[in-house]
């Protein structure tokens, strides 16, 4: 019996080296197809007769795409401003922009002509692969493209209101990121229209990303006070129904004024609510950051608001790989939207927003197919979207509360709700807009006030009305 076994066995054996030999003599031969057909399939930035080079080729990508965030003082956790820092990473390099990992951008392509665009084209990405491919060569120096500049002070001139954190804010050196609301008097005695706003992270080693709202009603004020540090802690959202948006800031953003005639509310008395995502750096860190806010010389004709898309009524079961939740609101009026920010928390996979026109067509305003926390961006577009009087948008979310997430909080899975906090989840669209005139505005504001109705108390309907 046991002569039989080892038989068997010794055949098993010769079955597995044969079968081994066989797929190493496939491999062979698909590896010498692809390195022929690479020969006659190099990017289009590169002639067929050149050698892909760091001074001719790499440096401008690198420059064009990465330097903004990956240069001293900055988020990025190396430079990429010379051969040398880039030199040593190409392999690095390829990998992360194959993925598309890096540079950080998940809008899909072809739904939202956005402004700051950080996607790699495919030729850049197989210019960064070749490049690799050939040892990373240097090329001669004399070809390399103009030094980007980056300017240290306010980008748009000096501001009208510069707004800074009361104090320096600790960070610590490790654990979990950082998000914390911080509440800032703006001071202004009378309504204002706000042509734009510049962000100036006090510390770019350890600011991933900043937020700004508005609240005139004071909740904003008591959570600090119930808080004993600088600010309170808020996750997902800021705790409160804002009554207005001024922006938000990420690495590598271009602030920008509003066209003539356009301009975001300040109402009097208002406080800026400062929402910053922190990024410990392994060591104790602190920042200070500040706002510039640029006024209009006359006030706005046209008013540039937000629009909340939200829905709070979110049970995500144990296990649920695609579980599907939406959120819908629809115009009272013609508006322009001017871009989109999608919010979700960390089971969140995709969400799409489809703007379903009242003569039956759909426009996709944006369509992110691998939602990441850490890398949630406000897509503005080139050119405003015009969406008519009973326009219905859509915001579509799928989640993954699955044991195969990596990013699921619970482990094991556990029911998820609506909430702020790291096991909670969201559903939320923000939709900034141009209203075509007061009324249309204050039209708009009133149905996003009349959606939210049920969760708001009534002091803050009346405060944060036009």
């Amino acid at each position: 019996m046991q002569s039989a076994n080892r038989k068997a066995q010794n055949a098993e054996n010769r079955s597995r080296i044969l079968h081994s030999a066989i797929c190493n003599l496939r491999f062979a031969r698909d590896l010498s197809l692809c390195a022929s057909v690479a020969l006659f399939a190099l990017p289009s930035i590169v002639a067929a007769e050149e050698t892909v080079t760091y001074s001719k080729h790499v440096a401008k990508i690198l420059w064009d795409r990465c330097a903004s965030c990956h240069r001293p003082g900055e988020v990025g956790p190396f430079p990429l401003l010379t051969y040398d820092d880039a030199a040593k990473r190409a392999d690095f390099i390829a990998d992360i922009t194959r993925s598309r990992r890096m540079p950080p951008w998940h809008a899909e392509p072809g739904y939202g002509d956005c402004l700051d665009d950080r996607r790699m084209s495919d030729d850049e990405i197989d210019t960064l692969a070749a490049w690799a491919r050939a040892a990373a060569p240097e090329g001669n120096p004399a070809d390399l493209p103009s030094r980007p500049t980056f300017h240290d002070g306010w980008q748009l001139g000096t501001p009208d209101l510069v707004l800074t954190l009361p104090e320096p804010f600790a960070v610590p050196a490790d654990g979990r990121d950082v998000f914390r609301c911080f509440v800032i008097p703006t001071g202004v005695a009378e309504d204002r229209t706000v042509a734009a706003v510049e962000f100036r992270p006090g510390n770019p080693r350890v600011v991933h990303h900043a937020l700004f709202f508005l609240d005139r009603a004071g909740n904003a004020r008591k959570l600090d006070e119930q808080d004993a540090e600088q600010g309170y802690a808020s996750f997902g959202g800021i705790g409160i129904i804002p009554t207005g948006v001024l922006g938000g800031w990420a690495p590598g953003g271009i602030p920008r004024r509003l066209p003539d005639g356009l301009g975001r509310m300040l109402r009097k008395d208002s406080d800026l609510v400062m929402q910053v995502h922190y990024h410990p750096t392994g060591k104790p860190e602190t920042d200070q950051s500040q706002i510039g806010i640029y006024f209009t010389p006359e006030p706005a004709k046209r008013i540039v608001a937000g629009i909340f898309i939200v829905n709070r009524n979110i049970h995500i079961p144990p296990g649920a790989k695609e579980h599907r939740v939406t959120a819908e609101f629809t115009t009272p009026c013609d508006i322009e939207a001017i871009g989109v920010a999608p919010h979700m928390h960390y089971i969140g996979r995709q969400m799409k927003v489809t703007a379903h026109l009242p003569d039956g067509s759909e426009k996709i305003m944006i369509w992110v197919k691998d939602w990441d926390f850490n890398w949630q961006s406000q897509y503005l577009y080139k050119e405003p979207l015009k969406l008519p009087k009973q326009t219905r948008i859509v915001a579509e979310a799928i989640y993954d509360n699955s044991a195969d997430n990596p990013r699921n909080p619970n482990e094991p899975p556990k029911w998820i709700r609506y909430g702020e906090q790291t096991t909670n989840e969201m559903c939320l669209c923000g939709v900034p807009f141009i209203a075509n005139s007061r009324d249309e505005y204050m039209q708009v504001m009133q149905e996003v006030i009349r959606a939210n109705a049920p969760f708001l108390k009534l002091g803050e309907l009346f405060k944060s009305s036009p």
